[in-house]
């Protein structure tokens, strides 16, 4: 059977414009299926069905209390979870949610270009990437450094852009088990222009099959 994601985009706070973009360009990155929704209550059925979900720039409150723990519970047996830029943006008032991902956005600086460091170019999100990549994005600053927490695949280079507000450790994408789950996050993925790069789009597959253990 195909396997099938279920990607979800409902924005309770800031919209981004990439977001049609981002559903069209997930939905030719795989042999999957995907389905694509922003109704709360579609995250209130039965999840296994998926191999992944994944919060496409998601913003604000976007789950409803039983779609909270439907999710959890979904990930805590062994589904995944991929969230995509303001994915961090999203159920600041669910702390489950906070350690589902890893970190929580701050603030981010002007969209410009800048380098990502590859940490880890064994994972799937990261071994079709050059060592330095050169990107151009909004480069997410967080509550706080996940590292410790999570498996960091990539880190901003701050000295490559103006702005940045972590220092020299800053981690911009990871990976982490929760429960029998696993969770794979980018803060990348702001424009458009994002999902008709190669690079991105590589990142952003490898993140998914390793969530979705869609490569296994």
């Amino acid at each position: 059977m195909t396997p099938r994601l279920l990607i979800y985009t409902r924005t309770t706070d800031y919209r981004h414009d990439s977001i049609p973009d981002a559903v069209n360009a997930v939905g030719t990155l795989g042999e999957f299926t995907v389905e694509h929704t922003e109704n709360p209550t579609d995250l209130e059925r039965p999840l296994e069905a998926y191999a992944a979900v994944v919060f496409l720039s998601t913003s604000g409150d976007v789950l409803t209390p039983a779609g909270r723990e439907r999710l959890a519970a979904y990930v805590e047996s062994g589904g995944g979870f991929v969230g995509v830029h303001a994915a961090a943006c999203t159920e600041y008032g669910w702390p489950y949610y906070g350690e589902l991902l890893g970190a929580r956005f701050e603030r981010h600086p002007e969209y410009q270009p800048g380098k990502a460091v590859v940490e880890d170019p064994e994972h799937p999100a990261t071994r079709q990437l050059p060592a330095v990549w050169d990107f151009r994005d909004e480069w997410y600053d967080f509550r706080s450094n996940p590292r410790g927490r999570v498996r960091v695949l990539l880190r901003a280079d701050e000295a490559s852009y103006a702005g940045g507000g972590m220092g020299a450790d800053h981690p911009l994408a990871w990976c982490r088990r929760q429960g029998d789950g696993r969770v794979f996050y980018t803060a990348l993925g702001h424009a458009a222009e994002a999902y008709r790069d190669p690079d991105f789009l590589s990142h952003l597959s490898g993140g998914i099959a390793w969530a979705g253990r869609l490569s296994e």
